[in-house]
């Protein structure tokens, strides 16, 4: 894996740990020598994400709209920030740049990302990983919409199992680069 995307909130969230985990998830990329794509954003989990990577050593690789750039929020100390005109352009160029995909805590930005990159792997147009880093539970409600999915014939089996998902951020990372 040469590149991973991570969605992850603007917003801290109300809990230290999920800034603990996005800062350490952000360190074990960049130690791994991975290039970290995500929103491209200086607040928040993704300010948090990125600023570990980079002081780590990493390469940070941010995508955002031009609305937003113009808000102020883009992280200008990145390796690279794209500025595309839509947020249906960054989604795509966020898959396109990259090798996998994970989830950490965040809204509904980030869920329509991570369930576009689950979508476009279920209509077979990549095979790239997926997971979900569940910190303190915070995803519990979303597998267990998924769980029900399953059962009751809206999802297949063999997609929601091909994502994987746990608590330590270590070990979502290994999960994703077997």
């Amino acid at each position: 894996m040469k590149a991973l995307c991570v969605f992850c909130g603007s917003n801290a969230g109300t809990r230290p740990n999920y800034t603990i985990a996005a800062q350490q998830f952000g360190a074990a990329v960049a130690q791994r020598g991975v290039t970290l794509v995500y929103g491209g954003g200086r607040i928040g989990l993704m300010g948090s994400l990125a600023d570990s990577a980079l002081k780590a050593g990493g390469r940070v690789v941010g995508v955002m709209p031009k609305h937003l750039v113009d808000r102020e929020v883009a992280h200008h100390g990145l390796t690279d920030l794209h500025i595309v005109a839509s947020m249906h352009e960054r989604k795509a160029l966020m898959i396109e740049l990259s090798d996998a995909f994970a989830l950490l805590p965040g809204g509904f930005g980030s869920w329509d990302e991570f369930c576009e990159a689950v979508t476009w792997r279920q209509l077979g147009l990549h095979a790239k990983p997926l997971g979900i880093l569940n910190v303190l539970n915070y995803y519990d409600p979303l597998l267990s919409l998924a769980t029900q999915s399953v059962a009751e014939g809206f999802v297949r089996s063999s997609l929601f199992e091909a994502i994987s998902i746990h608590d330590d951020p270590e070990t979502l990372l290994l999960s994703l680069t077997r």
